[in-house]
C-alpha cells in the first residue's frame, strides 16, 4: 500500500464505526491480547518497539513484529493528530457488542453524559480489571474514540465496552444503582450481582431523572470536607468493593 493510501486509511478510519484505531504499545498489546481483529500494524521505529515488546508484552511480541509495517516518520506523524510517543499505531474491526453480552452476574458501568475522554478510557481500564460485566455510556461522546482507546490501554477488547441510551434503563431487569453522595453509605446496603451501577460526572453528578429510576442510592465513604472523587477512581472504589 502506498503511503498516501495508508494515511487516507487511517484518517478516514476514525469516522469509520465499523474499524477503531489504536496509538501506542500499552493500548496495542492488550487488543492483541484480547484477540482484537487487526489488520494494519505500523511503525517508524522498528529497534525501538522490538525493545519495547520485548519488556511490556513478550507474549504477543511475535505475533505483532510478524505482522508489522514500518515506514518513515513523516508518514507516521500523519497517521495520528497525536502520533504516540511509543512510534506504533494499529487499525482494528470494531466489535459489534450489545448489552445482552455483559454477563448477568457482572456489574455493568453506566457513565452518564461523560465528557473527557481518557478518563473515560480509564474507567475502561479499571473496570476490565476488576472484571465488570461492560462499561457502557451515554451521551454524545463516542467510546471507540482513540483517545479512550488509548485512555484504556486498549481493553476495549476485554469486554463490553459501547454508547446506550437511557430509554434501555425502563426495560432491564438488573438492579440499578446511583452513586451519589446523598446516599446511603455502600458498606452497610447490599446490592445484587449484575447490578447496573450508574455514575454522573464530577460537575454535575448523576441527573434527577437517573436517580428516580435507581432502586438503590448509595455512596462511598469519604474524609469530612472531601467533596468528591475523579471518575475513574469512583468507579474503580465501588467495583473493588463490591
Amino acid at each position: 500500500m502506498r503511503d498516501t493510501q495508508l494515511i487516507n486509511l487511517f484518517q478516514q478510519a476514525r469516522s469509520d464505526r465499523s474499524l477503531a484505531v489504536i496509538e501506542g504499545v500499552q493500548a496495542l498489546k492488550h487488543a492483541v491480547r484480547f484477540k482484537a481483529e487487526i489488520t494494519h500494524y505500523i511503525t517508524c521505529d522498528i529497534v525501538t518497539l522490538k525493545d519495547l515488546l520485548a519488556e511490556l508484552a513478550d507474549d504477543v511480541k511475535d505475533v505483532i513484529l510478524s505482522q508489522i509495517t514500518e515506514v518513515d516518520t513523516d508518514t507516521f506523524d500523519k497517521l495520528s493528530p497525536r502520533p504516540h510517543r511509543t512510534n506504533v499505531i494499529a487499525l482494528a474491526q470494531r466489535p459489534t457488542y450489545t448489552i445482552a453480552d455483559a454477563d448477568p452476574d457482572k456489574p455493568i458501568v453506566l457513565l452518564e453524559n461523560p465528557k473527557d475522554l481518557e478518563n473515560i478510557g480509564a474507567v475502561v481500564r479499571a473496570s476490565a480489571a476488576a472484571s465488570a460485566g461492560a462499561v457502557i455510556v451515554t451521551g454524545t461522546v463516542n467510546v471507540w474514540h482513540p483517545a479512550v482507546i488509548r485512555g484504556a490501554a486498549g481493553l476495549h477488547w476485554a469486554l463490553p465496552v459501547l454508547n446506550v441510551d437511557t430509554d434501555f434503563l425502563s426495560h432491564t431487569d438488573r438492579q440499578l444503582i446511583s452513586l451519589d453522595p446523598t446516599g446511603e453509605n455502600i458498606d452497610t446496603t447490599s446490592i445484587i450481582k449484575g447490578a447496573v451501577l450508574i455514575f454522573g460526572t464530577e460537575r454535575h453528578g448523576i441527573s434527577q431523572q437517573l436517580l428516580d429510576q435507581s432502586d438503590k442510592v448509595v455512596r462511598l465513604p469519604m474524609r469530612q470536607g472531601v467533596s468528591s472523587l475523579n471518575l475513574a477512581t469512583s468507579v474503580s472504589a465501588t467495583l473493588y468493593q463490591l
